[in-house]
């Protein structure tokens, strides 16, 4: 402990030795800060995106009998909730303008029964989802797509589904009816742009399918990224068609996976350089004391203490890297937000919002033991090697 605090070596040795201690430091604090804002970005698109739509999906003639046995064969606790829908691709007309959406009929009666997932339910920015009553075909859309449309509540809009056409001596006919825009939801995501939302019997009506909702029902998780895992274990015990949000928004979280894999390999190699800066300080430490080094040999000092020692210092030097870059990375991290509001910079640009920051401390304890295993990886060369100091020749000229 002596030998890591002393200022007896050359400048040199001492610049060595503060630079390797602060590059893991350094090292530390960034892989810390851009994880936890990495992290704070994936839940958001989390929330924002599969908050609003069904997680696993079931189809099938005779679902609704199958439902209870597929059920109590998943993980406890990993469902939310359990409900019919109905879902179809369709056109949201106006007078000089149209959409393509996705439209979904849920039970939108009072909220003892509603089914409305629960992210979309309070992302509702106007009217109320009681609205969605049956037979009075209203509809609420996204944000996005209602201003694209120029539309304001109460305006009437046309929808248009493929499914449920009919055919007719001028060919085939798309079924139609018209909606009332009773409301407006903002997700902040994608989904206000290409969402919307209806009664279920009334969908039903429009893709002419009166048993539509017995044969389409959907889980809510409680994490979604266990609807892979939920979907596999279905399919293995029942006949019914199963999919979920992976295929369409698992290459987006496929991306984000890789991005996040990627940052923590380049902030890894910084602490790697940093912790392998420790070598070569021990190496000019242990230069500097080769003559005390020989004299303890020969009062006694085994080679395996000579080895624990220079170990110990090797550890310290990456026990105090670690813990000031981890204690600066979780200040930076907390008040990341106040900090670039004072330089005045935006990273979210255009939308005011603030970084997302989420610790995992599990990934914030395996940085820490990262650090400090490359550490001691790095030091035990050089202790070996002054283990291996011969008193005769260190000392054979004093």
């Amino acid at each position: 402990m002596r030998y890591s605090r002393t200022k007896a070596y050359s400048a040199f040795t001492r610049f060595i030795q503060r630079f390797a201690l602060g590059g893991i430091a350094v090292g530390v604090m960034a892989l810390v800060v851009v994880m936890s804002v990495m992290n704070g970005f994936e839940n958001e698109l989390k929330q924002r995106i599969l908050g609003g739509v069904p997680h696993v999906q079931l189809y099938g003639d005779h679902v609704l009998a199958e439902l209870d046995d597929v059920t109590e064969k998943l993980p406890k606790g990993a469902l939310q909730s359990v409900s019919p829908y109905v879902s179809t691709e369709a056109l949201v007309q106006v007078p000089g303008n149209l959409a393509v959406v996705t439209l979904q009929g849920f039970d939108t009666g009072d909220s003892a029964h509603r089914t409305i997932p629960t992210a979309l339910e309070q992302a509702l920015i106007a009217g109320q989802w009681s609205r969605l009553a049956t037979g009075e075909y209203n509809i609420i859309l996204g944000q996005t797509l209602a201003n694209q449309l120029k539309l304001a509540i109460g305006d009437k809009v046309r929808i248009v589904s493929s499914k449920g056409a009919v055919y007719s001596p001028l060919g085939m006919l798309p079924s139609q009816r018209t909606f009332r825009l009773v409301g407006v939801f903002a997700m902040q995501s994608d989904l206000d742009k290409h969402l919307a939302v209806a009664n279920i019997d009334d969908v039903a009506r429009l893709i002419r399918d009166p048993r539509a909702a017995q044969k389409q029902v959907q889980l809510q998780l409680n994490d979604a990224f266990n609807a892979p895992k939920v979907a596999s274990i279905i399919r293995s015990n029942s006949t019914l068609s199963v999919t979920d949000w992976r295929q369409r928004y698992g290459q987006l979280f496929d991306a984000v996976g890789m991005e996040k894999r990627m940052m923590w390999l380049m902030l890894a190699l910084i602490i790697a350089v940093a912790a392998f800066n420790t070598l070569s300080a021990l190496a000019m430490v242990i230069d500097d004391k080769r003559h005390d080094i020989a004299i303890l040999q020969t009062i006694g000092l085994t080679q395996a203490q000579v080895r624990r020692v220079f170990l110990i210092q090797g550890c310290y030097i990456g026990v105090v890297g670690t813990s000031v870059g981890l204690l600066l990375g979780i200040l930076l991290a907390l008040f990341i937000n106040p900090i670039l509001q004072t330089l005045g910079t935006h990273f979210v640009a255009g939308l005011g919002q603030q970084l997302p920051v989420q610790f995992e401390w599990t990934q914030v304890c395996f940085i820490a033991f990262f650090a400090l295993i490359l550490a001691l990886v790095a030091a035990f060369y050089p202790a070996a090697k002054a283990a291996q100091t011969e008193p005769s020749e260190a000392l054979r000229y004093d």
